[in-house]
């Protein structure tokens, strides 16, 4: 979530400084609008212009790709015209009019697989998209509705959408979320973030999307289940030795 101009600027670049010094292809995420809140008291983002302009500016200076997640054809075709890769989110992932403004862009696509979906219903999706004239793209897996407030990261899942011959990307943090889970906001199990990330680099997958916080007690979205800044280069160097193993 970008909290603010500064701290969007002061992630980015201290994520890239370390990728860069892990040797680890990077491509910046951050949010103008988490529009699926448990409450309407949550903090939701600031204006989609404004935000499209600095994660434009992050990527030319940093000289990274960005991504942003869109929920309406108007949005996509705004970010399309500035931000690299278009994220559509897990509970829109089957929205025909927004999977085809995506396509229309050019951009890569990354669809984050819904919970309710099964690994072998990705398949509708990628045919919607290659229909619309897109083949840049690829599914995110972010765990499976488990009974009530609670997700599960079957590693099946990851197996199955690349033998269809999908990239698959699998989301360690959402993975571990509680949704809804303290009522009026969603918890998580940020600790497990890396062991499911580990898991899923040995499973097999073309990439891990990790929400990353400089302080997550302290994050505006999504803190309980983050990984502290500090952490992220040792988890990437785990990641990297499990990747070169099964390789």
């Amino acid at each position: 979530m970008i909290e603010s101009e500064k701290f969007v600027w002061r992630m980015a670049r201290s994520i890239a400084r370390i990728a860069r010094a892990e040797n680890v292809d990077f491509i910046f995420k951050a949010s103008y609008d988490k529009a699926i809140r448990t409450s309407v008291r949550s903090f939701r983002g600031i204006d989609v212009c404004k935000v499209c302009e600095i994660l434009s500016e992050i990527g030319r200076e940093l000289k990274i790709p960005v991504t942003t997640d869109v929920h309406s054809p108007a949005e996509a075709e705004m970010a399309g015209a500035r931000i690299d890769m278009l994220q559509i989110p897990a509970f829109l992932c089957r929205q025909t009019d927004l999977l085809r403004a995506a396509a229309e862009t050019g951009r890569a696509i990354n669809v984050k697989k819904g919970q309710f979906l099964a690994p072998w219903d990705v398949k509708n999706i990628a045919q919607k998209l290659i229909a619309f004239g897109n083949n840049k793209f690829c599914f995110t897996e972010r765990g499976t509705t488990f009974g009530y407030n609670n997700l599960v990261a079957d590693m099946r899942s990851l197996y199955w959408m690349r033998a269809a011959g999908y990239r698959v990307i699998f989301d360690a943090t959402h993975s571990v979320q509680k949704p809804g889970g303290a009522g009026d906001a969603t918890t998580g199990d940020g600790e497990l973030a890396p062991v499911l990330a580990r898991a899923a680099m040995a499973t097999g997958c073309d990439g891990i999307f990790m929400e990353v916080h400089e302080n997550p007690a302290r994050a505006l979205s999504d803190g309980p289940n983050q990984i502290p800044l500090k952490n992220l280069p040792k988890h990437l160097r785990m990641l990297k030795a499990i990747h070169a193993a099964v390789s």
